[in-house]
């Protein structure tokens, strides 16, 4: 006997623990966390010290039979993980981004929570990696990510108040919270799916200089995607190379409701 257990792209350990749970009743969602977790399963991508298989489980339809374990299930979500990340070439991909496999998919999993429309996944990969390459050039000074996403991913963990607002949420310090700690976050926020993969390991190319973002600009060769902000109610993101253009973008949104 076999039950159809979907776990959606972008879902969490937490939530993918629960969709179990309420799919097969005899498999629990901590017995889900607890194999998930304690770092007696592992995928080849996690780097030693990280016991969490966040970002490690495929996301996909999967058919549970009655004789699997949580452990078990677990074991096949690793496995198509890797052959997906394996089809998008993920090691030479990442090292020519100057990044390692596990980085990529922390990369992958952000673009995941961030990106609604299927154009935008490639431009807000290029995001971060132009504001982590500036952190890298002034170490002093870092350009941090301020991703949305890893805040609120962060809120969660540590079991914050969820009454709070957004603008308390990025005032308290925490290994998640970008607009605070430079860098990537210490692991996934998410499980990404293979667009989110693809978009991580092929970034976009910086807009050329003819573009509208840089036409405006006093060197229009000298410039790149570091900013970004919801655009229109489908989601969509507008980007920006300077600051003053993502203030005006940030009012724009305002104007039209969306922000």
């Amino acid at each position: 006997t076999y039950t159809k257990v979907t776990f959606p792209e972008g879902f969490t350990l937490n939530r993918m623990a629960d969709r179990l749970d309420s799919s097969v009743p005899r498999l629990t969602a901590q017995g889900f966390m607890e194999a998930s977790t304690d770092g007696s399963l592992r995928s080849p991508f996690q780097p030693l010290g990280i016991t969490s298989l966040e970002g490690m489980l495929f996301p996909d339809t999967y058919q549970v039979s009655n004789a699997e374990s949580e452990g078990q299930v677990i074991e096949r979500m690793i496995a198509l993980m890797e052959r997906v990340a394996d089809q998008e070439d993920i090691v030479n991909r990442s090292r020519a981004l100057g990044v390692t496999p596990y980085e990529a998919l922390i990369v992958a999993s952000m673009i995941e929570r961030e990106a609604r429309v299927p154009e935008d996944r490639a431009k807000i990969a290029r995001v971060i990696y132009n504001r982590l390459g500036l952190s890298l050039l002034d170490p002093g000074n870092p350009t941090l990510l301020q991703i949305d996403a890893t805040v609120l991913y962060g809120a969660d963990q540590a079991g914050l108040d969820p009454e709070l607002s957004f603008a308390e949420l990025r005032q308290i310090d925490g290994p998640y919270n970008t607009y605070i700690r430079s860098g990537l976050p210490p692991t996934p926020i998410a499980n990404p799916g293979r667009a989110s993969i693809e978009a991580a390991l092929n970034p976009a190319p910086n807009p050329p200089a003819g573009d509208p973002i840089c036409a405006e600009l006093d060197d229009p060769t000298n410039c790149a995607y570091l900013y970004y902000v919801i655009a229109d109610e489908d989601g969509r993101h507008v980007f920006a190379s300077k600051l003053w253009q993502h203030e005006r973008n940030i009012e724009l949104a305002r104007q039209a409701g969306v922000l």
